[in-house]
């Protein structure tokens, strides 16, 4: 079968730890060369090296995603040292979850928020856009999450940037057909990647949860401590319970491996026995 990842220029945000790491080293493995930014540039560093001695391609460029000069020189990194940009995958974001009433607390956090999900999306879309019409045909892939679905209490603000990546993707989409192709990703509740640090109250979590909340929190907390060995943590089970982000990153190598006529567009990825209601 033909590999349509093994070759392609590959460019992702968020890079320096986390599910942007994971897609880098995935992408990677399977001979893309992978170009990384992200605004850490020892965790950048730490994740170019681990592509590299794993026998990857990998460079890394100091990329503030709010700011489109910097996402428009890292697009420029990847072309001038391999040709082309194939894929743009708009992965850095945020989760601050909190409340209306907590806005002193998450106010800063939300306009932090608006900047990296929604801007820094816009951005790496306008960088990649001109070399990807001029090379006749491109991919951006949009992190976005179910949060983006519908509206819930402790979410306003990132389930709007998220929203706002939907639409962002689909305008996209249609805008650039036949030369563009558009893939969302929408992972459910995923607390290995990292996101979690930037909840700002984790009551907030209700809102996707609904009438599961307690019994979420108490296994997620058994899980988290090691106590449970059961159908929840295996991922053979349809009981499994908290997915793990290598099954999102797999989701993105999917949807880059592809003919570059065939477009997988909207993919959601959860586990099976997730308490997740959106």
């Amino acid at each position: 079968m033909t590999d349509h990842v093994k070759g392609k220029t590959i460019v992702v945000t968020g890079a320096a730890g986390g599910f942007g790491r994971l897609v880098s080293q995935k992408a990677a493995a399977r001979g893309a060369n992978v170009v990384c930014g992200d605004v850490n540039e020892e965790g950048l560093a730490e994740t170019v090296k681990l592509v590299t001695s794993a026998g990857g391609k990998a460079s890394g460029k100091l990329t503030d995603v709010t700011d489109l000069a910097a996402m428009t020189a890292l697009v420029a990194q990847a072309v001038a040292a391999h040709g082309a940009i194939d894929v743009m995958i708009n992965n850095a974001g945020i989760m601050p979850l909190a409340f209306f009433a907590d806005h002193e607390a998450a106010s800063a956090a939300w306009s932090k928020c608006i900047d990296i999900n929604i801007k820094g999306v816009m951005n790496g879309i306008i960088a990649a856009y001109d070399p990807m019409i001029a090379q006749g045909r491109g991919h951006v892939i949009n992190i976005s999450s179910i949060y983006g679905n519908f509206p819930v209490v402790g979410a306003a603000v990132y389930g709007a940037t998220k929203s706002a990546v939907n639409f962002l993707s689909e305008s996209l989409r249609v805008e650039a057909a036949g030369k563009i192709k558009v893939t969302i990703i929408k992972p459910t509740g995923v607390p290995a990647t990292g996101l979690g640090g930037a909840i700002v109250n984790p009551e907030a979590v209700v809102g996707i949860l609904g009438q599961n909340t307690a019994a979420y929190i108490g296994s997620m907390t058994a899980i988290m401590e090691g106590q449970v060995q059961d159908a929840r943590v295996d991922p053979d089970s349809t009981a499994y319970a908290v997915l793990d982000p290598a099954y999102i990153a797999d989701a993105v190598i999917t949807a880059i491996d592809q003919p570059w006529g065939v477009s997988l567009g909207d993919i959601t990825i959860r586990a099976a026995g997730d308490a997740y209601i959106l």
